[in-house]
């Protein structure tokens, strides 16, 4: 057995569980840095009451705490699942180095967790999105973006 395979089946073994204990959703993930697991997550969606508390997500939190990092750097996450966009989104900007999944996205619409609704209103115009989307106060936001930039105590991410 490969180490990605082993890392793997803690990933599905962490989504079977979370079934079994009736923790959340059938997803798992684990992050691994040098051979070894620095975190585990498991969908808490629902006992957490927390919409972004995807597998993925709770184990990119717990990894960036365990590591003192805002970034995943020289780690891999495995993924029970193909990631959602959100998901996706979050470790991209965790900026791991490799994702490893097992189901696909299919497999997860096929037991309703369907997420092609989201990747089609990404690709929509902002007027044309389901969800109302309205622009205010963009001149006094900007201030932030202002000072960002003259600042010499940012931490480039």
């Amino acid at each position: 057995m490969s180490n990605q395979e082993k890392f793997m089946r803690e990933a599905i073994r962490l989504s079977v569980e979370n079934v079994q204990t009736s923790k959340g959703g059938p997803f798992g993930a684990v992050i691994v840095k040098n051979g070894k697991i620095i975190a585990r997550g498991a969908n808490e969606v629902t006992t957490s009451n927390d919409p972004t508390a995807h597998a993925e997500v709770v184990a990119i939190r717990n990894a960036c705490k365990k590591l003192g990092s805002f970034q995943l750097d020289d780690c891999e996450i495995y993924c029970s699942c193909e990631p959602c966009p959100m998901c996706l989104g979050a470790i991209y900007w965790a900026r791991p180095a490799k994702i490893y999944y097992a189901n696909t996205k299919q497999d997860a619409a096929a037991i309703n967790f369907d997420d092609d609704f989201i990747y089609d209103e990404i690709k929509l115009p902002i007027n044309n999105r389901k969800l109302p989307t309205i622009q205010l106060l963009r001149e006094e936001a900007q201030v932030a973006f202002a000072e960002w930039t003259k600042s010499t105590q940012k931490a480039a991410y």
